[in-house]
């Protein structure tokens, strides 16, 4: 089981200091925030890509190029990878060269984002959003997979006697989630190809990603990758937390109400009781996350939104040293009890590199 951080690289107003970070100052708090990440323990660091404000992480690979020569054994990783806008064989080169910087400490969400703005921006046609996808991550798993592609399709230049380079490290492709809200296509495109598939787990009520995760669970099987139960699953999560509840609402309170997405809408306390967010004591995120399992069968990948909504880098940082002390060694204890022999790990792990 792993723990770790996702990042969406917003660049909000504090709505209790009325102060904006410039995005040099955000940019900066994303690395601090991926380095503390390695201090507490967690497993992995993922950022999201967006190309349009409020949002900062329009390069994923420079940031995490930056990030793995700082730290030693984080997982690195996008929350998202624009599958859909990017070029597939722009990813296949990029990521390449980023797994081997980082050792092989990579790996990638596919996803079709949610700003419909960026497809004429790129050149394509947010009507076009699933096909593309599932044009380019076929030409992708082939990049990866084949030293020479010949290749044609719909929405790009055919591709005759192709090789990307440099070529994945150690022969052995980053391995690659998809996520997804909302789109069926999306758990059976994952479900196909025996990836991984990612569940935001956040706007939602459980009801809407048990069916997609149970989706890719049942087609994972079909494809002849496994049992259901050996899919390999990996969930989202939002938490803020203070020693007692009453003292994590009162301060993440004004966050929530004037957060850019939830915002203006239903009360914090509505939106528990619908969503995963969890805002009290270290001891409710353990039991609400615990609960997860229950929903969504033994999964592999745990991942919390922390650095949202306005939130200062010094409260960001106070919330990472609580998940790592009190929260993440209580969760894999507890989630290593009664977890099946069969079910397996997520399939990627540093390279092990000689001494010198």
């Amino acid at each position: 089981m792993q723990f770790g951080i996702f990042s969406v690289g917003d660049v909000t107003t504090d709505p209790t200091t009325g102060t904006t970070p410039t995005e040099h100052e955000r940019i900066k708090a994303m690395v601090a925030i991926a380095l503390k990440a390695e201090e507490v323990g967690l497993d992995v660091f993922a950022t999201g890509e967006h190309h349009n404000p409020p949002f900062v992480p329009s390069s994923p690979t420079t940031m995490l190029g930056y990030i793995a020569a700082r730290t030693e054994r984080l997982t690195l990783s996008t929350a998202t990878t624009l599958i859909t806008t990017n070029d597939a064989v722009k990813i296949a080169e990029d990521y390449a060269m980023l797994q081997h910087l980082a050792d092989g400490r990579v790996d990638l969400v596919m996803g079709r984002g949610n700003t419909g703005p960026v497809y004429p921006w790129f050149g394509k046609d947010i009507r076009d959003g699933i096909p593309l996808a599932i044009e380019n991550y076929a030409l992708l798993h082939r990049l990866w997979r084949e030293d020479v592609v010949d290749w044609e399709g719909r929405y790009r230049t055919p591709l005759q006697s192709f090789t990307s380079t440099p070529r994945p490290l150690d022969g052995v492709p980053p391995f690659v989630w998809h996520g997804s809200i909302r789109s069926p296509e999306i758990a059976e495109q994952a479900a196909f190809y025996g990836d991984g598939f990612f569940a935001n787990n956040i706007f939602w009520p459980k009801e809407h990603f048990q069916r997609l995760i149970g989706l890719y669970r049942q087609r994972y099987a079909h494809y002849g990758h496994g049992t259901p139960e050996q899919a390999i699953v990996g969930l989202g999560g939002q938490v803020f937390m203070r020693k007692n509840s009453q003292d994590a609402i009162r301060e993440f309170r004004p966050y929530f109400d004037n957060a850019p997405v939830y915002g203006h809408g239903p009360s914090l306390e509505d939106f528990m009781a619908d969503t995963p967010l969890t805002v009290g004591s270290p001891d409710q995120v353990i039991e609400r996350t615990l609960k997860f399992r229950e929903h969504f069968g033994d999964y592999q990948r745990q991942l919390f939104l922390m650095d949202h909504a306005g939130l200062p880098l010094k409260t960001v940082l106070e919330q990472l040293d609580i998940l790592g002390e009190e929260v993440v060694p209580v969760l894999r204890k507890e989630f290593a009890i009664g977890r099946p022999s069969e079910v397996p790990e997520v399939p990627t792990a540093p390279r092990q590199v000689p001494a010198s």
